[in-house]
């Protein structure tokens, strides 16, 4: 069983940082993806980058594209979202998740950690 945890969510002003964490734990698959996605209030839940973990590729809504950068650290079982030039509309609640590389469906989820941007 795959387990989740997301850390580092936090309240920020507009242009500031963030850095979020999720440590996997459990049995995983030798090949996965790792993505991050976050949901807004009064909005379904969104994409927002993933990662290959053997490779190393990444993928990143275009909305995020040059602001967020997605990376894991293999040995510490960790993947981490740095996010900058944060705005308002970053807001939300996000999540990491996991799927194996032949599902196209995130299956494991983390609890979410709150991100806020104030103007």
């Amino acid at each position: 069983q795959v387990q989740l945890v997301e850390s580092g969510g936090g309240l920020v002003q507009a242009g500031g940082s963030l850095k979020l964490s999720c440590v996997v734990s459990g049995r995983t698959f030798s090949n996965y993806y790792m993505g991050w996605f976050r949901q807004a209030p009064g909005k379904e839940r969104e994409f927002v980058a993933d990662i290959n973990w053997s490779s190393g590729s990444t993928t990143y809504a275009d909305s995020v594209k040059g602001r967020f950068t997605i990376s894991r650290d293999n040995a510490k079982n960790t993947v981490y979202l740095q996010m900058n030039s944060l705005k308002p509309e970053d807001t939300a609640v996000y999540y990491c998740a996991y799927r194996i590389v032949i599902s196209s469906t995130y299956n494991k989820w983390g609890q979410g950690t709150q991100v806020t941007v104030s103007s």
